[in-house]
């Protein structure tokens, strides 16, 4: 009965955002105060500002406001996953800011889009601290050792940076207490997570050339259908047709093998990666039937929420920059449940 009332308001309001309808209708707005305003007509958006970046700030508030709300409605058995949301979310900024200050570039600190105070703190310190020091003071926050080895590198790998958060996270995610009955949707949650990001490592490792030692260290951990020997063994692939190839067997082989004749013509892992982040929507929308009656629901809008607040910024970009609406539309990340055949 707890999640009675926020299941019933995710579901009526949706993620529209997501949809090719709702989001051909904004792609065609003639300007960013048409596509204001037709985004403020919906149900779950209040956008101000002028231009993109503005709009864009707008955006990532929104997001943090509907976290906070729907905290505020959940159960306190489930306050802990808020926690790692809001998190996710600080941890965003405090990478733009690392990468910044690593490659002596100029700072700037959006702390009206940061939640806790403890990720705020940790940004006031490392402004002030010489880069060989940084590491040390990420270990005292609570971060693994392995950050010390990816920092002290002459030239650091920034891939390998990013995996180190999402690893971060996601171990955090593992240790949250939830019910009982909340178990197998949080575990199925973790596992389709740890397999998308296990697959785009891979996938962007050999287009860089990684080698195998390299490539390896990019495994977050076992997925649900990509386990330790499965990564080992791509990683071993001479190829992106041949890693392609070793997922035949798994329900994400179909969609990628379909998108390599695109891949032939750009050479970037982008198309994988847009299929991967459309499985993954498939994913969670199992999850939350599966799971209907307790967080099933409210894992899958909030997470599809972010998706919709990228597939927004990419739109207000493209409109006041007059981009292409066909170039526009293949960026954006939508659900597809034409795929469900393939499946």
């Amino acid at each position: 009965m707890k999640f009675a009332y926020i299941n019933a308001k995710v579901e009526a309001i949706g993620n529209p955002y997501l949809n090719e309808k709702e989001l051909n209708l904004l792609i065609e707005s003639k300007n960013i105060d048409e596509f204001k305003d037709s985004l403020n007509s919906s149900k779950d958006y209040n956008i101000d500002g002028k231009n993109s970046n503005q709009i864009h700030k707008s955006l990532e508030q929104n997001l943090i406001n509907t976290i906070k709300q729907y905290e505020k409605d959940s159960s306190n058995r489930i306050k802990e996953f808020y926690n790692i949301l809001y998190e996710k979310n600080d941890l965003f900024y405090l990478k733009i800011l690392l990468k910044n200050k690593l490659k002596n570039e100029n700072i700037e600190i959006k702390y009206e889009n940061i939640i806790l105070e403890k990720i705020k703190n940790l940004l006031d310190q490392i402004i002030n601290l010489d880069n060989d020091k940084i590491p040390d003071y990420l270990i005292k926050y609570g971060f693994d050792n392995e950050i010390n080895d990816i920092l002290k590198n002459d030239k650091i790998d920034y891939i390998l940076f990013d995996n180190f958060f999402d690893k971060y996270i996601i171990n955090k995610i593992k240790k949250i207490k939830v019910p009982s009955k909340c178990l197998n949707a949080k575990n199925d949650f973790i596992l389709r997570t740890i397999d998308i990001k296990n697959i785009k490592n891979i996938l962007r490792a050999k287009n860089l050339d990684y080698s195998e030692i390299d490539s390896n260290n990019l495994f977050l951990g076992d997925g649900k259908e990509i386990s330790n020997w499965k990564f080992k063994e791509l990683s071993q692939m001479d190829d992106i047709y041949q890693i392609i190839s070793g997922l035949d067997g798994t329900s994400y082989y179909n969609l990628l093998k379909d998108s390599i004749e695109i891949y032939n013509k750009s050479k970037s892992t982008q198309i994988f990666e847009k299929i991967l982040d459309k499985i993954y929507l498939k994913n969670l929308k199992e999850i939350s039937i599966q799971n209907y009656t307790h967080i099933g629901p409210i894992l899958r809008y909030l997470i599809s929420k972010e998706y919709e607040i990228m597939n927004l910024k990419i739109i207000s970009k493209g409109v006041e920059e007059k981009i292409d609406t066909e170039i526009i539309s293949n960026l954006l990340i939508k659900e597809n449940y034409k795929w469900n055949y393939l499946l």
